[in-house]
């Protein structure tokens, strides 16, 4: 079964001691709630910001606990998939892509203080093929591949050579056809044992990107520890530190993509919950709705 939605938070209530910490959840249209987390540095902006795809068997509560060390200065938006976590709905390859171009546009359009020039997509292993779909279609700045592959129809053609897995399989994650089309900065980060992704799939995806300025294997990492690594996490941080905070941000039109009328109809609401903060006990306030036919939520800040 390709996907393993894992409803069980890694952490029940988790917080960034560098950020200021909201759960968020988006109503899109078809009526799907996504839950996850919103973090906004505690610096006055415009913000760097940063976009995390989980894996398929991963809740990603846990980026929030771990987001100063990665993301330190920077917005960073966590949903979990359609499925995992507080998610509702069921995941699909369409699915997730569509919903991963929606939550880059509502971030751009939301007039959270954030540089359009240098927003960050981050993708591990099934979202790493998220991660790359999004940034062909999006204006990405930098882009973090952990445990890529080249498509997953392709690796489960191999592991069952007699069986005709291109009239059955759905889901296929076809990275190769659009990684040609990503010209952004690419950190590729490899597990040094993976038993998932085998490395020839992963040579195979990183001789298409144009422009992969790093290919690191973490050392003494598998596919399902890697990114909990400190060598994992000091890779993302002095990239995003060297593209993001060292070179011109992007030249970027604020919803050029995606017209205010279209993200209208693709979000239908925003809920904002209040501040986590370690300290936090007690009963959570309700959360604080947006919305989103209102155009002043949605209409970029200058």
């Amino acid at each position: 079964m390709l996907f393993n939605p894992i409803r069980r938070k890694e952490i029940e209530r988790p917080s960034s001691r560098g950020h200021r910490t909201r759960p968020v959840v988006l109503r899109c249209r078809d009526g799907t709630r996504l839950s996850g987390w919103l973090l906004t540095p505690k610096t006055p902006g415009p913000h760097a910001a940063a976009i995390y795809f989980g894996g398929r068997s991963e809740e990603v509560s846990w980026t929030v606990r771990d987001a100063q060390r990665m993301f330190p200065g920077m917005l960073v938006l966590a949903i979990n998939y359609r499925g995992y976590g507080d998610s509702h709905g069921s995941p699909g390859e369409r699915q997730m892509i569509d919903d991963g171009k929606v939550l880059y546009d509502w971030l751009l359009a939301s007039g959270r203080h954030i540089d359009p020039g240098r927003i960050a997509i981050v993708g591990r292993s099934l979202g790493s093929s998220v991660a790359l779909q999004v940034a062909a279609r999006r204006p990405v700045a930098a882009l973090v591949l952990i445990t890529p592959f080249d498509s997953v129809l392709a690796m489960v053609k191999k592991r069952l050579p007699s069986v005709p897995v291109s009239l059955v399989l759905r889901h296929r994650f076809e990275s190769i056809k659009v990684a040609p089309k990503v010209t952004t900065p690419v950190l590729v980060l490899r597990a040094e044992s993976d038993d998932i992704v085998p490395q020839v799939h992963t040579d195979i995806l990183v001789a298409e990107l144009p422009n992969v300025v790093s290919d690191e294997v973490v050392p003494e990492s598998n596919h399902l520890n890697i990114p909990y690594l400190d060598e994992t996490q000091e890779h993302i941080l002095k990239f995003m530190q060297g593209q993001l905070f060292h070179r011109p941000a992007l030249t970027v039109a604020p919803l050029r993509h995606m017209p205010e009328e279209r993200l209208l109809k693709e979000i239908a609401e925003v809920q904002l919950g209040p501040e986590v903060n370690e300290s936090d006990v007690g009963e959570e306030a309700e959360p604080e709705a947006w919305p989103a036919q209102q155009e002043s939520n949605l209409r970029p800040t200058a």
